[in-house]
């Protein structure tokens, strides 16, 4: 037996704003939450004046029902209201007969001029699964001062600036085990690629569970990691934005990215390239009226001014501020008709993509 507890904590900018978002919890969104699924709820103020909200569901399946389900209008009416100095970070804990799983540990690791690897953390069994190392150097210097070992490395596809710090781990880690699409084993592009997956193919790290996705567009072997409230997207969905088009057609990546839109609001998009701040500025083109997407550029910049990193915002984020997941958006459609045939998504997207490779 099982449960899941699902917590989300928040800071603000003014005590005003903490006081007003408490009131906001306390008065109906705790109880609305409940009627959604879960258990119990309970809220808190930390001693660093966080406001932690958080909620009991009986099983897996009930948080996943209530993230498809009444979460989604419950977050639509958060952001409409605290749209602005709110930072907000979202867990997911679950309890196996009395006793508690650590949520996913998931280090960033900065590579070359813009990319991120990243590094799965298993601190008891001091192993970590690597993704999208693109070069060796920082990404051993992450495992050393965390002091873990690579077991395996995901590939989400095979451009070099994703792959290239391959060979020097396989040279020192003969057993590693390194994965990617068949289709790029099958063309021998992903250096020490030892399993070819499919669309749905289980990936395990210890104890916990994964699935490729496939994604094509930006290449026609790229592949999504998905799983344990987590999506690690390559260069397909990016923070506020996607990928360029250069093996698939712009059909196939919007249905790549409708895919990725399906998924709970709350996973955790990770991405290869911090690209969010320049992608929100198209975004703010794109929608010039969105009070989501000028709230989330401005938080974003405080990030990067900050040297932190701005990637594992959760789907529903980006459900409000990407164009590119917002054909349906009238706004989106207005500025996809200004450039060109824009009645059907995928002509939407492309008007809006095509408008992106010369911003």
């Amino acid at each position: 037996m099982s449960e899941l507890v699902y917590e989300v904590r928040s800071r603000f900018e003014t005590p005003a704003l903490r006081e007003r978002y408490l009131r906001w919890l306390r008065e109906g969104h705790v109880q609305a939450v409940i009627r959604g699924g879960a258990i119990e709820g309970e809220v808190r103020i930390e001693p660093d004046g966080a406001v932690v909200s958080r909620y009991r569901f009986a099983s897996a399946a009930a948080f996943a029902a209530y993230e498809s389900g009444a979460a989604v209008a419950l977050r639509a009416e958060g952001r409409a209201l605290f749209s602005e100095g709110v930072a907000m970070e979202r867990a997911v804990t679950e309890r196996v007969m009395g006793l508690s799983r650590a949520p996913l540990e998931v280090v960033p690791v900065a590579c070359l001029r813009d990319n991120y690897a990243y590094l799965l953390v298993d601190r008891d069994a001091r192993e970590a699964v690597v993704v999208d190392p693109s070069e060796a150097a920082p990404v051993e210097t992450a495992l050393d001062e965390l002091g873990l070992v690579p077991t395996q490395i995901w590939c989400t596809h095979h451009h070099f600036d994703h792959v290239g710090g391959n060979e020097a781990f396989v040279r020192a880690y003969p057993d590693l085990v390194v994965l990617g699409s068949r289709h790029d084993l099958e063309a021998a592009r992903i250096p020490g690629q030892t399993r070819g997956l499919v669309d749905g193919d289980e990936v395990l790290f210890g104890a916990r569970s994964f699935r490729a996705m496939a994604i094509p567009g930006h290449t026609l072997g790229a592949l999504a990691f998905v799983g344990e409230g987590v999506a690690f997207t390559g260069d397909t969905l990016f923070s506020g934005g996607c990928g360029r088009v250069f093996e698939g057609t712009m059909s196939m990546m919007q249905g790549s990215l409708r895919r990725l839109a399906s998924l709970p609001a709350g996973t955790r998009i990770f991405s290869g390239h911090e690209y969010t701040v320049r992608n929100l500025e198209f975004a703010a083109e794109v929608e010039p009226e969105s009070a989501a997407i000028r709230a989330r550029l401005e938080t974003v910049r405080r990030l990067r001014a900050e040297d932190r990193p701005s990637v594992g915002a959760p789907l529903a984020d980006e459900l409000a501020t990407n164009p590119f997941l917002r054909a349906d958006e009238p706004a989106v459609r207005a500025f996809a008709a200004r450039r060109g045939e824009a009645r059907e998504p995928d002509d939407v997207f492309a008007r809006v993509r095509e408008a992106k490779d010369v911003f």
